[in-house]
């Protein structure tokens, strides 16, 4: 049965599997992780426009994420929506059956690690994967069980990408470009998701949740677990930092398309998730896409005359097969597609 791979389904040992155990070159040397008390909180609600701008250009450029509060999204609907997901790893192992793949392309699915077929190790998560948008073509095939699935995260996907769009302006003014600069060259925004379930992991020093990578996407908008911190950025290169959950805040990640469209302005952050030994740990990642046609180039505004761009132009469909093609923590994608 294919649920006995799922992690949410077993009952776990006292020391970790095997094929979980990065070699000693590769582990997550948690010790040596920092904490930073500047990371940037932004609050979306301030009457000080031109404020807020600036502290999302200073975000971009030197760290690539940002956390946000007074986004909009009620602390009621947060916790409807953690409590569902929750709810859902939670259900028997007959019922996720329906739903598990292994099938990297396919829109609707339960898995285990990131890409099971391809990769030689493994990591602690299991997680689901919708796509969000139109919600009318996809949410028939999202589970119907736990009852209340479907409505709960429908909501929600509607309203972060009523947020996604208000950041994707934001960033783009923040740049000197029209407000509407951005989403105009993404095209039609895709949507999907990402429901993280973490399980609590007998030796965490050992493996990942997820292993360093940058998103392939355009935004990412991540609903943490407000209990349990896992979350953790690169900075300068060299330091991990680790991003701990603030009430009703919500972390915003440039993808690497804002980094390609920015001419290298505004960083993609290289981020990763850890476990934990006491407690299990959820999140839930929105990703806002360019759609698969959408040519992405750097705005031309951001080229010096005279200057060759950063990045030649390509579309987002070449990047993402491209992306997929390689293991997760290889160089950043984006360095394949420097130059003319």
């Amino acid at each position: 049965m294919a649920t006995t791979q799922l992690l949410s389904t077993v009952e776990h040992r006292e020391t970790l599997p095997e094929r979980y155990a990065r070699p000693e070159s590769d582990r997550p040397r948690l010790a040596e992780v920092a904490t930073d008390s500047n990371i940037p909180l932004i609050d979306l609600a301030s009457p000080d426009k031109a404020r807020v701008i600036a502290e999302i250009a200073r975000a971009c450029r030197t760290y690539g994420f940002f956390q946000v509060t007074n986004h909009g999204i009620s602390e009621e609907l947060l916790e409807k929506v953690m409590a569902v997901a929750l709810e859902f790893f939670r259900l028997p192992p007959e019922e996720k059956e329906k739903l598990y793949s292994d099938e990297p392309s396919k829109k609707i699915r339960l898995s285990t690690s990131f890409n099971v077929r391809k990769e030689t190790v493994h990591n602690w998560r299991d997680y689901l994967r919708l796509h969000c948008h139109p919600l009318e073509e996809f949410v028939p095939e999202w589970p119907s069980n736990p009852a209340q699935f479907k409505e709960i995260m429908s909501t929600y996907c509607r309203e972060v990408r009523q947020l996604g769009l208000r950041l994707l302006g934001a960033i783009s003014v923040s740049l000197g470009l029209e407000e509407d600069y951005i989403e105009k060259v993404l095209g039609e925004l895709e949507q999907h998701m990402a429901v993280n379930y973490y399980p609590r992991c007998p030796e965490p020093d050992l493996t990942y949740g997820l292993p360093k990578h940058t998103d392939p996407n355009a935004l990412t908008i991540l609903l943490p677990d407000p209990h349990v911190a896992g979350l953790q950025v690169l900075r300068d290169g060299d330091q991990w930092i680790a991003v701990n959950p603030r009430p009703n805040a919500l972390v915003v990640n440039l993808g690497d398309q804002i980094q390609a469209l920015s001419n290298g302005a505004y960083k993609s952050v290289w981020h990763r998730a850890v476990v934990n030994a006491v407690r299990e740990r959820m999140s839930v990642a929105s990703f806002l896409c360019p759609c698969n046609s959408a040519v992405i180039s750097p705005a031309r505004k951001l080229v010096a005359d005279g200057d060759a761009p950063v990045y030649r132009s390509y579309t987002y469909d070449e990047y993402y097969k491209k992306f997929w093609s390689r293991n997760l923590d290889q160089e950043h994608c984006l360095e394949l597609f420097k130059g003319q």
